[in-house]
């Protein structure tokens, strides 16, 4: 009897010791617990039910823990990223042109000269077919395409694609668009911008109900470089039921573009391989910047299958064809992430994916897997992020990390957040600081806040220094 509590207190030694070796393999090798769920999950489908019901727990306890019993949930506060009530301000100088119904709008962008100002007047507009837009403005002289007062004009479109963007300077701003298609016709883009489109910009628009809200790639050897998607809500009401990319900001082979102040959110793809971005740039384009946007992977779309990363320089890669250097021996290079919220993701909240030389500085990752860096052709030089989860190199991906705060991916699995425990109510996206919060002693470079205001010599991690600035004034 004397041995009982001796083999007893072995067993729960070893016990403690697998458990042990266990999580200092999965934090070596960075497997957040909200990745290791669905692979038993699916490891154990096709085996008998019982086999299935223990990788289905599995996955939900592991899910658990890493997610949090609550669910990060919007507050009902309207945040100045995104599109907003204020008009933004045009840049065109010449002509304003009137329109009131379909026909004048599509006659109008037919025949547009450089500096004209399209203006809708408030009414709803639809396009049921795809528009090929072909007249070019010129520097200084774009040609716009306008609401006066956000909100005043809807944009319905009832087609695969609505506006093929193919020349360069135009402009697009403050109108609320949705995608109203039936039956097999899928809305997949409402901007598609190509070839010698360069020097695009929509700005203050709100773009509801598509699988890629902007779509951009090269076509015939020449690469719409130089745009900007500024102030921007883009969002989708249900789940995607598309094998198609389901990414609003679907960039490829274009360089020197701004993705800035965007509110991007609810972008659910329920078919294919269910794997779906917020913004991704790849195909070996160069000099892409993501800055000052939020990002909620889940708000009122919850609980649904698949993947949702937030941002990414590479994406899920590229087909040679599409490369704009035919080999996309890296996807991206010299890309730059910063200043971003980005929260409620199933998956990796910034992912590089053969990504050079990038930068990722500043960015707050809440209810995410993380930050991941992937393959040998990446590196990034990772400062002053504030990651509710962990930084990580895959697959021999490089890291230069500065001073970051993050957690451990095995305090993960004991459903440790101390990085929520900053704020009053992670869960609420309540993003004041609980305490005061603690100050970086420098940053190597001087990084705008995402809220718009400058940062100390001394900044906080993360995205701001005080997320009441990013709220819109009543």
């Amino acid at each position: 009897m004397r041995m009982w509590p001796w083999l007893l207190g072995l067993g729960m030694f070893a016990g403690l010791a697998g458990v042990g070796a266990a999580l200092y393999v999965l934090d070596d090798y960075g497997i957040t617990p909200r990745a290791l769920g669905p692979y038993i999950a699916k490891r154990s489908d096709g085996h008998n039910a019982a086999i299935e019901g223990i990788g289905r727990a599995a996955q939900n306890w592991l899910t658990r823990v890493d997610r949090g019993e609550q669910p990060l949930r919007s507050m009902e506060w309207r945040s100045s990223i995104g599109a907003q009530p204020v008009a933004a301000q045009s840049v065109s100088r010449g002509q304003e042109v009137l329109v009131s119904n379909d026909v004048e709008w599509l006659r109008a962008m037919a025949g547009a000269q450089p500096g004209q100002s399209i203006t809708l007047l408030p009414g709803r507009y639809l396009i049921d077919h795809s528009v090929d837009v072909m007249r070019p403005g010129e520097e200084g002289a774009p040609i716009t395409v306008r609401a006066q007062v956000p909100g005043s004009v809807t944009v319905e479109s009832a087609t695969d694609e609505a506006l093929r963007i193919q020349a360069p300077y135009w402009r697009f701003e403050n109108l609320t668009i949705r995608g109203k298609c039936k039956g097999a016709t899928q809305c997949e883009h409402f901007f598609h911008i190509s070839g010698n489109a360069h020097h695009f910009v929509a700005v203050n628009n709100t773009i509801v109900d598509f699988d890629a809200h902007f779509k951009i790639n090269g076509d015939g050897g020449k690469f719409p470089d130089h745009g900007l998607i500024a102030s921007n809500t883009l969002r989708n009401d249900s789940a995607r039921e598309s094998s198609k990319p389901v990414t609003p900001v679907d960039l490829v082979a274009a360089s020197h573009w701004r993705i800035e102040r965007n509110l991007i959110s609810d972008f659910i793809k329920s078919s294919g391989d269910k794997i779906s971005y917020g913004a991704f740039v790849k195909g070996a384009g160069s000099n892409n910047v993501i800055a000052q946007n939020i990002v909620i992977c889940e708000d009122k779309l919850r609980g649904l299958p698949g993947q949702r990363v937030g941002l990414s320089l590479g994406g899920g890669g590229t087909g040679k064809n599409y490369c704009r250097d035919g080999r996309c021996i890296t996807e991206q290079t010299g890309g730059v992430i910063r200043s971003n919220l980005v929260v409620s993701c199933s998956d990796d909240g910034i992912y590089l994916n053969a990504a050079s030389r990038s930068k990722l500085v500043h960015n707050t990752l809440l209810d995410t897997g993380g930050i991941s860096v992937r393959f040998a052709e990446s590196s990034a030089e990772i400062e002053g992020n504030l990651v509710d989860g962990s930084i990580r190199s895959r697959d021999g991906g490089i890291l230069h990390l500065g001073d970051n705060r993050q957690t451990a991916t095995a305090r993960l699995y004991l459903g440790g957040h101390p990085q929520r425990d900053l704020f009053r109510d992670a869960t609420a996206l309540d993003f004041g600081w609980r305490t005061p919060a603690d100050s970086r002693l420098a940053a190597s470079e001087e990084v705008p806040d995402l809220c718009g205001g400058k940062r100390p010599g001394t900044p906080r991690y993360g995205a701001f220094e005080d997320f009441n600035a990013c709220l819109a004034k009543p």
